[in-house]
């Protein structure tokens, strides 16, 4: 590694990590140029020992002998900066001290996924990123083999998700499908049955699924607000429902999850 202090918080060396939390722009450009950016010295040394490649980072002195053990085989820059010009690049305080950018990972065909996997989740245009990272999470805990999210789910790379996810996007493995038409028959294939996760007058309880699940199952999660859509639910060979008390109707996508992936984790 080569260690460089930065004298211009507009440089182009440290161009990756400009304007970090302007959220459209990052999901663009971040996909464009091939990277996402890793926040703090756990989930940086996860990513790595994942066998994610960082191009650079950027942190102050003090996180240094931390993570020179794992940067040290990569010839590649270390900017060091103080906390103002952290922040002047990032456009906010870095509590967490350290950021790298790393190569965008290749992600897996989704057959060659399904192929490995006994249990799957599927987001559905879950937009919001700390709810993505906190599903992620959940998988990995609770034992799902994998994560397909479709074309408008947020970006499980995303600074927020990595960090929410606790580094476990690295451990999990997943990938981007199509939409319902593609996807559906792919997960039949794979010998996969499809449960939504929704409100209908013909779910089924979760308490029934996980008394006798299959043996290979893709558990469905939609958006935030809407819940599923009308193609996503006409792809379920099953709606599932969680059980509730006091009138409460549902729980935020990533509590939902966690549930569903415990109750029926519970059961194996």
């Amino acid at each position: 590694m080569r260690i460089e202090r930065v004298a211009d918080a507009a440089s182009d060396a440290v161009a990756d990590y400009a304007a970090l939390t302007d959220v459209a722009l990052r999901s663009t450009t971040e996909v464009d140029r091939g990277l996402y950016i890793a926040e703090s010295a756990k989930v940086i040394t996860r990513a790595i020992r994942a066998g994610h490649v960082p191009r650079s980072v950027l942190m102050e002195e003090k996180w240094l002998a931390g993570l020179e053990p794992v940067l040290e085989p990569f010839d590649i820059p270390v900017h060091l900066a103080d906390p103002d010009q952290l922040e002047a690049i990032t456009g906010y305080r870095v509590h967490r001290g350290a950021l790298a950018a790393f190569e965008r990972p290749e992600l897996p065909d989704p057959g060659a996924l399904l192929a490995a996997s006994r249990r799957v989740v599927v987001l559905e245009d879950i937009v919001d990123h700390t709810n993505v990272g906190a599903i992620f999470r959940s998988v990995a805990a609770l034992g799902a083999d994998a994560v397909l999210v479709t074309p408008r789910c947020a970006d499980p790379l995303y600074r927020r998700s990595v960090r929410v996810s606790m580094g476990t996007v690295f451990q999990v493995p997943w990938t981007r499908v199509g939409e319902w038409r593609e996807t559906a028959p792919i997960l039949g294939e794979h010998g996969f049955m499809t449960a939504a996760l929704a409100l209908a007058d013909d779910a089924v309880s979760l308490r029934t699924l996980a008394a006798d699940p299959p043996e290979r199952l893709a558990l469905v999660f939609g958006a935030e607000g809407d819940g599923l859509s009308r193609n996503a639910l006409e792809a379920a060979d099953r709606v599932v429902t969680i059980p509730m008390a006091h009138g409460v109707d549902s729980l935020n996508v990533a509590a939902a999850a966690a549930v569903v992936l415990y109750a029926l984790a519970a059961d194996d």
